[in-house]
């Protein structure tokens, strides 16, 4: 009956410019917009929609209650880590390694917490 997640929606306070954000740096492409919201692709299938947003940001800190970030696969955590250094890409930690996989977290155009992950092994 239930298939999984469709997509994940994040409040912006601008949310084209973030939408865009995606698309120059994770390689996502706005699939859908309607009425201040986009909806952004990967190439696996999965979406963000990036919704306008209301109000003050609260904290956003790694443990905070709630959805903490967005783990972003990749095939060259190398390529990939040294091409968002170029994008200028704020990076909350340095690149790390924990049971055969590689993973380093940073903040998308909005401070959001996103986190880019080579498993040695995909999850069961």
């Amino acid at each position: 009956m239930f298939n999984g997640l469709e997509h994940t929606a994040i409040a912006s306070p601008d949310p084209a410019k973030l939408a865009q954000w995606y698309v120059d740096h994770l390689e996502f492409h706005i699939n859908f917009t309607y009425a201040g919201n986009y909806f952004v692709k990967a190439k696996d299938g999965s979406m963000l929609e990036i919704i306008p947003s209301a109000g003050d940001r609260p904290s956003n800190q790694m443990k905070d209650p709630g959805i903490r970030h967005l783990a972003i696969k990749c095939d060259d955590f190398d390529a990939a880590y040294t091409l968002l250094k170029g994008q200028r890409v704020v990076f909350l930690t340095e690149p790390y390694e924990t049971q055969g996989n590689r993973l380093v977290f940073f903040a998308d155009g909005d401070g959001n917490i996103v986190h880019l992950i080579h498993r040695e092994k995909p999850l069961p």
